[in-house]
């Protein structure tokens, strides 16, 4: 069975989501890092990865679900701006819609290898 739409798939898109705006906006001191990778590393990633939950999450088209996400990112960097503890960067946007790619491509990428398993 399909693993897209699934309960599960739904509350993890979630929590990822909840999880990367709770990062985003804790002060910059105790932000989470994962080793020595860059802070466009980790928008890159985290943006590749919510698109791609998103996408097996919900209904969508691609355009409907990359502009969701970059509503996000815009919101988190006016969030940032907003909060004393952190700083907005543009670069950071810019990062977020790569992933955005990304994950869209990861997801084409799953769908065809979804198909071919039925197929078979």
């Amino acid at each position: 069975m399909p693993v897209q739409y699934s309960r599960k798939i739904r509350i993890l898109f979630w929590l990822a989501l909840t999880g990367s705006y709770i990062a985003a906006i804790v002060p910059q001191d105790v932000a989470p890092t994962i080793g020595d990778l860059s802070d466009k590393t980790l928008h890159f990633l985290a943006f590749a990865v919510l698109m791609f939950l998103l996408m097996l999450s919900y209904r969508l088209k691609w355009w409907q679900g990359s502009l969701y996400l970059l509503g996000y990112a815009v919101f988190i960097e006016l969030t940032q701006y907003c909060t004393p503890t952190r700083c907005a960067e543009g670069l950071d946007i810019v990062a977020d819609a790569i992933g955005i790619v990304i994950g869209l491509v990861l997801y084409i990428g799953y769908k065809r290898l979804e198909t071919l398993c039925e197929n078979s």
